[in-house]
């Protein structure tokens, strides 16, 4: 029983160590989908998941589609600002995939235009294009768990 995320070629490693360091809280698995902007071994990924590393079920994948063949009957939400529902609008499930794009463009628009019904915002003023990615990752994921009655965790 776990929440997926998948990060779509994550660009700054800090945002993926923190990411990391919410899924060892969670029991959440997290999905890598190259291409990578920072090497896995990169001193500020490792130092923003802390000691966690070793309690994060990671996988790495070389394409989303790569993703979807391996996990084909999951449910995928995509966070981007441009959707009309919000995050707290959808009744998650155990083993929903969040997925999150690149930080300077989020998910590729081709993506979210096959998907216009599981692309999910975040409420906010029109005073900035976005928040942060780990910010975003952390808020939705807990949302969902909050849903779920917070499985396996005290």
């Amino acid at each position: 029983m776990a929440l997926h995320i998948v990060l779509v070629e994550p660009e700054i490693p800090a945002n993926t160590g923190n990411i990391a360091r919410t899924c060892a809280a969670t029991g959440t698995h997290l999905h890598l989908v190259r291409p990578l902007g920072f090497n896995t071994d990169d001193k500020t990924l490792k130092r923003a998941g802390l000691d966690y590393w070793y309690a994060v079920h990671i996988e790495y994948h070389d394409s989303f589609e790569e993703l979807k063949a391996k996990y084909p009957d999951g449910r995928y939400f995509y966070a981007t600002t441009k959707a009309k529902k919000r995050y707290m609008d959808i009744q998650f499930q155990d083993e929903d995939f969040l997925v999150f794009g690149k930080e300077t463009k989020g998910l590729p628009p081709e993506l979210l235009a096959a998907n216009p019904e599981s692309c999910i915002r975040m409420p906010m003023t029109d005073k900035v294009r976005s928040l942060n990615l780990s910010n975003s990752a952390a808020i939705i994921v807990y949302e969902a768990l909050r849903q779920l009655d917070f499985p396996g965790m005290e």
